[in-house]
């Protein structure tokens, strides 16, 4: 026998209970769950006091996390609900951190519409000798064309397509894939550097 399913019940917006006004944003990352295995991630949406990511592993609910978001940087708070493909967490923090949270969540939402240009940390140069040497994960070496370059990363077009999280080594410097174009005829992979192999 079939028991009848519990409806949903869905508030309005004056009655939801979340604090903060959550953004959508897309910004890769990296997360540490409790017994403090990595995995990738992708931020879907955010607020100053909680983050919803794509995740290949979800920690239990009141599990602690430590992420490390692209543009934000570290964040520490406790997995609050699991959901398809990803989790939800908490954010622990101080209100001036919250602030900080919430202002650059500001410029996220809108650098696209204002045509603001990206903020990172270090600035990008153009090598002059753009050829170099990528070595996969499997040990393949290939050529590519460094697009440019930072103290934290590198832009390089490649026929090949690391998988997003993977482990490579651009000439000596071990880095990881953290995002690229998506379009089949550019490949353009993007890596961060020091946190490979």
């Amino acid at each position: 026998m079939a028991l009848p399913q519990a409806k949903v019940q869905i508030l309005p917006h004056a009655q939801e209970r979340r604090r903060h006004q959550r953004v959508r944003v897309n910004l890769l990352g990296r997360y540490m769950l409790s017994d403090r295995r990595e995995f990738p991630c992708q931020v879907i949406n955010m607020s100053p006091g909680g983050i919803a990511m794509i995740a290949p592993v979800s920690g239990q609910p009141g599990e602690r996390v430590i992420a490390y978001i692209d543009h934000l940087g570290r964040l520490e708070g406790v997995v609050a609900r699991q959901f398809l493909n990803g989790f939800a967490m908490t954010i622990s923090a101080t209100p001036r951190k919250r602030d900080k949270l919430a202002a650059q969540l500001t410029w996220l939402a809108n650098r696209h519409i204002l045509c603001l240009p990206e903020d990172r940390r270090h600035g990008r140069v153009t090598p002059r000798n753009p050829a170099g040497r990528l070595i996969l994960p499997n040990g393949v070496n290939v050529g590519v064309r460094i697009i440019d370059v930072s103290l934290s990363g590198a832009a390089v077009a490649t026929r090949e397509r690391p998988e997003v999280g993977s482990a490579v080594t651009i000439g000596k410097i071990p880095g990881r894939v953290v995002g690229g174009d998506r379009a089949p005829s550019q490949r353009r992979p993007r890596l961060r550097r020091g946190s490979g192999r």
